[in-house]
């Protein structure tokens, strides 16, 4: 069965600096080894979030991304806007991770692509 996938285009590999047609091309493939992190504080988060994003606020990063990821991983970052995310990019860089991009955007051009967001109707509390 394996062979199948061998049939159809693989989608494209982690960009640094990615579109989200490029994020929604890996998750509609179903590439697993992949994390969506959304780095905005989590009131925002909850309002609104690409679906299948995790919050993790941008002064908890560095300290939950080392517990938490392989440095391998394939980390997709947003925020408010491009420089935030781009900041929070360079934080997990300069920590080691090699596989970081930022989704040009956010959540905004996420939706306004037409694709799912998803809300947090019982409210992720702020520790």
């Amino acid at each position: 069965m394996s062979f199948l996938f061998g049939l159809f285009p693989k989608p494209s590999p982690l960009r640094p600096d990615s579109r989200v047609y490029d994020l929604k091309e890996r998750l509609d493939w179903g590439e697993p080894a992949l994390t969506i992190i959304d780095v905005r504080d989590r009131t925002e988060f909850n309002q609104s979030h690409i679906t299948g994003a995790i919050s993790i606020p941008l002064d908890e990063l560095l300290s939950t991304a080392a517990k938490c990821f392989e440095v391998n991983r394939d980390l997709y970052l947003y925020s408010h806007t491009d420089d935030e995310s781009a900041v929070a990019a360079a934080q997990l860089r300069g920590a080691g991770f090699s596989q970081v991009a930022t989704v040009r955007g956010g959540v905004a051009a996420w939706k306004a692509a037409g694709f799912p967001v998803d809300v947090v109707t019982t409210p992720i509390a702020n520790p």
